[in-house]
C-alpha cells in the first residue's frame, strides 16, 4: 500500500456517496408526491361514497395501509439519506485532517490529567494533541474507550491489540459504516445511565398482563365484528368498552409515565446501539481479541443485536402514548401501554444483566476503530517488532507521527536497556520534539499502534515523564516544590517497576549552579537505580557524566549561523552541542 491509497480512497468514496444522497433526494421528494397524490385520491373516493359507509370502510382501510406503506418507504429514504450523508462527510473530514486541518475537532481537554504518568508532557490531549489528530469515536462511551486506551501505560497483551488494529485497519468500509451508523445519534444518553437504570428497575406490572392485552384485544374486535353486521347494542357496548379499556390503563398511569420517561431518554441509544451489534455480529474477525469481543454478545438463542430491537420496537410502541389519538383509542380498545411496558419489563428482567457487555463492546469497537483508522491513514508506519531482551528502541528513520513527512527530519536511535541519553542543543533546534517523538513512539507502540519509523525493534517497557511542571496557587505550591514533587514520584515509580524516563530540563525553578549539581545527583540516582530514559538540558557540565558513567551517552542537536541567518538541521548526532543561540536571536530581534 502506497502512501496515496488512502487519500484516492477517500476521494472515491465521497464522490461515490455524495452521488448515493442525490439519488436518494430524488427518491424522497417521489415518495412525498405519492402520498400527496393517494391522500387527494382517498378524499375523491370518500366524497364519491360518502353515503355507503359500508364501501367507504375498505376503501378507507386501503388507504390508510397504502399511506402507511408510503410514509414507511419515505421514513427508510431519510433514514439511508442520513447514513450516506455521514459517510460523505467522513470522507471529507479524512481529507482535511490528512491536509493538518484537525484543530477543530474536539481536543479531549476533559481527560487531561496533570497528575498522570505521562499525557500532560507529550500532549497527549489538548489542542494540536495526539488524541485531536486520531480521534474518530462517535459515542461518548468509545470515546472515554480512547481516552483511557492513550493513557493505559500498559506492556500486556501487545500483540494481540497489534492484530486487532491491523484487522481493523484492513477494513476500511467497515469501519466507515459503524461509524457512520454511531454518529446518527445525535443526544446520546450514556451507557452508565441505562446501566444504572436497568440494574436498579422495579417491575409493577402483574404475569396476568402477558396474555390479558390480547384478549381485550381479541373483544374490541369482536365488537367492532357485531357494528359491522349492525346487531342491536353494540355501538353501547363500544363506549363502554372503550371506557373499561381507559380506567384499567389509568390505574398504571403514574407508574406507565414514569418509565415512558426513562424510555424516552433511551430509545435512540437503544436503536442505534441494535444496528451497531448487529455489524459487529455479522462480521468474520480473525484476529483473537477482536472474537473475544465479538463473543461477549453472542447468545445461544437470539443475537444481542436482535435483542437490542425487540427492546427499541417496544419503547417506541410506548412513545406513541404521546399523541393523544392514539393514546385514548389504543388504550380504551387494546390496552397499548400496559401491553408495551409489560414488554419492556420483561426484556429489562431476562436480559438486563447483558446490557453492560454489550455496550461495552460497542464502546470497544468505536474506539478501536480509530486505532485502525489510524494504522488505515499512514500505511508507511511499522508495527514494531516486540523483542523480549536488548534494546529498548532500535529504530530507523523515526519521527514524530504528527509531522508533515515532506518536512520531518527522522533518526536513527538505539537505546539499549539501563542506558541513559543526555541530549543538548540550541535552542528551537528539536530536543523538546525529540523527546516526544521518543515517548510517542513507546506510547503508540504499547497501545498496539504503527511508529513514525521504517523499522523499529522494541523492547515494552512503560513510560514516564517530567517535561512540564506548574505552580499551583490553589495548592499553595511554588514551582520548584511542584518540580520536586514530581521527581520523587519518578524515583519512587522506579524503584517498584521498571519505566523509560523522559526529562526537559529539570530543576529549572533554582539557580544554574545549584541546578547543575542537583541535575547531577539526580541522574546519577537514575543510573544507580539501572534506569531507562533520556534528558534534554542547556546545562552542559552534565555532559561530563558520559565520561565517569558507562551508561550515560551524549547526544545533541545543533544550529550554525548561515549568511547570518539561524539553520537548523535538526539530526541527532552523538556528542556534545557547541553552538547556542540565544545571544544570536537577541540581537537578531534587536532585543539586545
Amino acid at each position: 500500500m502506497t502512501q496515496q491509497e488512502p487519500e484516492l480512497y477517500y476521494k472515491t468514496h465521497l464522490e461515490q456517496y455524495q452521488q448515493e444522497v442525490k439519488h436518494l433526494q430524488k427518491r424522497i421528494a417521489l415518495l412525498s408526491l405519492l402520498r400527496i397524490i393517494l391522500f387527494l385520491v382517498a378524499v375523491a373516493l370518500i366524497y364519491l361514497f360518502y353515503p355507503h359507509w359500508k364501501t367507504l370502510v375498505p376503501i378507507t382501510l386501503v388507504s390508510v395501509v397504502a399511506f402507511v406503506y408510503l410514509l414507511s418507504k419515505h421514513t427508510d429514504a431519510k433514514a439511508k439519506r442520513a447514513f450516506y450523508k455521514a459517510l460523505a462527510a467522513s470522507n471529507a473530514e479524512e481529507l482535511k485532517i490528512a491536509a493538518k486541518q484537525f484543530h477543530h475537532r474536539a481536543a479531549g481537554e476533559e481527560f487531561q490529567d496533570p497528575t498522570h504518568n505521562y499525557s500532560l508532557d507529550i500532549d497527549i490531549f489538548g489542542r494540536g494533541s495526539f488524541f485531536q489528530y486520531i480521534n474518530r469515536t462517535a459515542t461518548k462511551a468509545g470515546t472515554q474507550e480512547l481516552a483511557d486506551a492513550l493513557k493505559a501505560n500498559t506492556i500486556l497483551d501487545i500483540e494481540k491489540r497489534q492484530e486487532a488494529i491491523k484487522e481493523l485497519a484492513s477494513k476500511p468500509e467497515w469501519r466507515q459504516f459503524y461509524a457512520a451508523h454511531a454518529s446518527l445519534v445525535k443526544v446520546e444518553t450514556p451507557a452508565h445511565f441505562i446501566v444504572d437504570w436497568v440494574s436498579t428497575y422495579k417491575p409493577f406490572l402483574p404475569k396476568v398482563m402477558a396474555y390479558f392485552p390480547q384478549v381485550f384485544t381479541l373483544i374490541t374486535g369482536l365488537i367492532f365484528g357485531a357494528i359491522y353486521f349492525e346487531i342491536s347494542g353494540s355501538q353501547t357496548l363500544l363506549v363502554s368498552w372503550l371506557l373499561l379499556g381507559l380506567g384499567l390503563t389509568g390505574g398504571y398511569v403514574k407508574s406507565i409515565n414514569k418509565l415512558a420517561a426513562n424510555s424516552d431518554k433511551v430509545k435512540d441509544t437503544f436503536r442505534q446501539y441494535a444496528v451497531l451489534l448487529d455489524r459487529i455480529e455479522n462480521e468474520t474477525f480473525k484476529s483473537q481479541l477482536l472474537q473475544e469481543k465479538q463473543q461477549r454478545i453472542q447468545l445461544d438463542a437470539l443475537k444481542a443485536s436482535q435483542i437490542f430491537k425487540q427492546l427499541s420496537k417496544a419503547l417506541d410502541a410506548l412513545d406513541n402514548r404521546n399523541n393523544i389519538i392514539g393514546a385514548i383509542f389504543g388504550n380504551g380498545f387494546f390496552l397499548n401501554d400496559i401491553k408495551n411496558s409489560y414488554k419492556i419489563e420483561r426484556w429489562i428482567a431476562t436480559y438486563g444483566i447483558k446490557i453492560a457487555h454489550w455496550f461495552e463492546v460497542v464502546s470497544f469497537f468505536d474506539a478501536y476503530n480509530t486505532l485502525g483508522n489510524f494504522s488505515f491513514n499512514h500505511p508507511n508506519f511499522t508495527y514494531p517488532e516486540l523483542v523480549a531482551e536488548g534494546d529498548v528502541i532500535k529504530a530507523t528513520h523515526l519521527g514524530h507521527p504528527m509531522l508533515d513527512a515532506q518536512k520531518r527530519v527522522d533518526s536513527h536511535v538505539t537505546l539499549t536497556n539501563e542506558q541513559f541519553f543526555i541530549v543538548t542543543g540550541a535552542n528551537m533546534a528539536g530536543k523538546s520534539t525529540f523527546l516526544r517523538t521518543i515517548a510517542l513512539h513507546i506510547v503508540m507502540a504499547n497501545m498496539g499502534l504503527p511508529v513514525c519509523a521504517s523499522s523499529s525493534q522494541y523492547h515494552p517497557m512503560k513510560l514516564i515523564t517530567s517535561m512540564r511542571t506548574s505552580d499551583s496557587l490553589t495548592d499553595d505550591s511554588s514551582y520548584f516544590f511542584s518540580e520536586l514533587t514530581r521527581l520523587k514520584y519518578i524515583v519512587d515509580a522506579i524503584a517498584k517497576t521498571p519505566y523509560f524516563i523522559v526529562l526537559d530540563e529539570i530543576l529549572k525553578g533554582t539557580n544554574s549552579t545549584d541546578k547543575a549539581i542537583g541535575s547531577r545527583k539526580f541522574v546519577e540516582k537514575l543510573v544507580a537505580s539501572h534506569a531507562t530514559g533520556i534528558i534534554a538540558t542547556h546545562d552542559l557540565s552534565l555532559c561530563e557524566m558520559a565520561t565517569e558513567l558507562e551508561a550515560v551517552e551524549n547526544y545533541y542537536f545543533d544550529a550554525e549561523i548561515v549568511n547570518d541567518e539561524l539553520y537548523f538541521d535538526y539530526i541527532l548526532k552523538k556528542g556534545i552541542c557547541q553552538n547556542m543561540n540565544a545571544s544570536f536571536l537577541l540581537k537578531k530581534m534587536e532585543i539586545i
